[in-house]
């Protein structure tokens, strides 16, 4: 995929990061199209003081053209939205390429199918492949740091619920459980660009199954074993960790799908779709549980904080 974004405002490394991210989730829906054939520009710029930073996609195809255009007082939140939209586009986009070439129009009460070629079968389409087990190993390799931060909150949080014992299970063993489980031949392999959501579901599950094996006490894996490389110092590293274990015990009575759904939106960075591939959930379930936990967030933790503001900002383009 040709990529060109330009930024009308100062770019920070916080942000450069974000759209890296959103470009790599958007390249998954685009695997089905040859990358030469593939245009994606994009504009960070702030328009004014009342629309604040407005961030613009154009996604060019073989088949098509998508545009999006959305604004937010943060430029993270902005940015996340516009990609969201064009996502969103792409989504109905490749629906109807595989329907065209069946029911191009409508005849009477009743469609008729024409012999055209399907574009699955036309020179921009590339087939998705399933996962590999060489796509799980160079994930992790790359990815192991931020996959052990998910899996250390939640043996956290399901320590403070008394679901498993303090101590009783560590982050490398569920670390091992659920790459093995990915290696395994008991699950069918999902799409590439599905690797990232499924992985986390079975991590998830790997905590269920070995807490129900694992009854010794063991310390587990700590998280300053993990370097946050958003950080940009000891100290703020620890700032970050003491709020986000803040938020999360203060959405603890929000409900359960509210903490995880506003956590792995904001904290982790999935999309709806993906968070729902996690948890098994309706993509406007994610949505609607994203934005209960917000107005509680808000009405329980009213501490100023730049980070909280952040996140709470960032909610609203769920």
């Amino acid at each position: 995929m040709n990529v060109h974004i330009s930024y009308k405002i100062s770019k920070t490394a916080d942000l450069e990061k974000i759209i890296n991210q959103q470009v790599e989730k958007l390249g998954r829906y685009l695997e089905v199209f040859r990358p030469e054939l593939v245009h994606l520009k994009g504009v960070v710029e702030e328009s004014s003081a009342r629309e604040g930073i407005v961030a613009s996609l154009n996604l060019r195809l073989p088949s098509g053209q998508m545009a999006a255009r959305e604004k937010a007082s943060a430029a993270n939140a902005a940015v996340k939205a516009v990609f969201e939209d064009v996502t969103e586009q792409l989504k109905k986009h490749k629906e109807l390429l595989r329907n065209q070439h069946r029911w191009p129009h409508r005849r009477g009460p009743e469609r008729a199918p024409v012999g055209t070629v399907p574009f699955e079968q036309t020179v921009a389409f590339v087939k998705p492949e399933t996962v590999s087990a060489g796509d799980i190993s160079n994930y992790v390799d790359v990815n192991l740091p931020r996959l052990k931060r998910f899996i250390q909150r939640e043996l956290e949080h399901r320590e403070r619920e008394g679901q498993i014992l303090s101590g009783q299970l560590a982050v490398d063993d569920v670390v091992s459980e659920a790459i093995a489980d990915a290696l395994s031949e008991q699950h069918d392999k999902p799409e590439r660009m599905k690797l990232e959501p499924w992985l986390y579901r079975l991590a998830k599950q790997g905590i269920g199954k070995l807490s129900a094996e694992e009854r010794g006490e063991r310390n587990i894996g700590g998280d300053d074993a993990v370097p946050d490389p958003a950080a940009d110092s000891p100290e703020e590293l620890a700032a970050r960790r003491e709020l986000i274990n803040l938020v999360e015990a203060t959405l603890r009575d929000a409900g359960r799908d509210e903490r995880e759904a506003f956590i792995l939106y904001t904290v982790e960075g999935f999309t709806l779709e993906e968070i729902a591939d996690i948890t098994n959930r309706s993509v406007e379930e994610v949505r609607a549980s994203i934005r209960r936990a917000r107005e509680y967030l808000q009405r329980t933790l009213p501490i100023k904080d730049p980070l909280k503001e952040k996140l709470v900002e960032y909610s609203r383009s769920a």
